[in-house]
């Protein structure tokens, strides 16, 4: 089981190593062989990472179905329970990442406002801060959903 862990933490030091080597120094537009070959090494990379934590994510769940705890019954946190706390997590993640999309054009608007009405900087700030209550609307939800489930 380790060596699935490690084959995803070195698949995945090596897309961020690779995306930091080529933001630090990008090939030249005319060299596509440089291109497509960074394009081939980071696409086999993905396919390494993703594959890797799909056959961790079903021999992982064998393996533990099949463990003498479950099997006895003593278990703490159900499947159910679980789950239930996986599904209470999602609105502040469907949350934040709208408040992601909101806070992007609210931002470069705000921006491209000041930059010609310096004296509307607040009223920007007050927009920026209702896009970004988008997620802390997700995280009550979240709050009140774990404060049902225990």
């Amino acid at each position: 089981m380790y060596w699935v862990l490690a084959l995803m933490t070195v698949a995945l030091v090596g897309m961020i190593a690779a995306g930091i080597y080529y933001d630090m120094n990008p090939p030249k537009p005319d060299n596509t062989r440089v291109v497509r070959r960074m394009k081939g090494i980071l696409g086999a990379n993905l396919l390494t990472f993703v594959s890797a934590q799909a056959l961790l994510v079903f021999v992982a769940f064998q393996q533990v179905m099949a463990s003498d705890a479950v099997s006895q019954g003593v278990n703490e946190i159900s499947i159910g329970m679980g789950l239930a706390m996986i599904g209470a997590g999602i609105p502040t993640a469907f949350a934040t990442v709208g408040a992601g999309i909101a806070v992007g054009p609210v931002g470069s608007a705000a921006i491209a406002a000041i930059s010609e009405k310096p004296e509307i900087f607040g009223r920007s700030l007050v927009y920026l801060g209702l896009a970004e209550g988008i997620a802390i609307y997700g995280l009550v939800v979240t709050i009140l959903m774990l404060g049902a489930i225990g």
